[in-house]
């Protein structure tokens, strides 16, 4: 059974990428626990700060939809969708074989 793969990049309004990271760095950590979680990785773009990526993994697609019921999660969203030059955008969905520091 493949694990679910997500890979999102978002784009801050000019000056924001900081405050934007910070942001979905409390959102990894409210996730860190959630059924399916595998990994939430938060970066900055090296070219671009207000350029910030996600790349998630999950068990399934399902538990990954259901993080999304965490206490906490929604407002931050809230508190991050006011810092978005664009909406964000799901770059790739993928289906994750195995390797090194994933959970069979």
């Amino acid at each position: 059974m493949y694990k679910y793969g997500l890979s999102v990049k978002f784009k801050s309004t000019e000056g924001n990428g900081e405050k934007l990271s910070s942001i979905l760095l409390k959102a990894s950590e409210l996730v860190s626990t959630a059924k399916g979680c595998q990994l939430y990785l938060v970066s900055i773009d090296s070219e671009d700060s207000d350029m910030v990526w996600t790349t998630e993994i999950w068990d399934s697609k399902e538990d990954h939809a259901n993080s999304l019921a965490i206490m906490g999660v929604k407002e931050l969203i809230s508190q991050a969708m006011p810092l978005l030059a664009t909406p964000p955008e799901k770059c790739k969905e993928i289906k994750i074989l195995g390797g090194y520091g994933i959970n069979p």
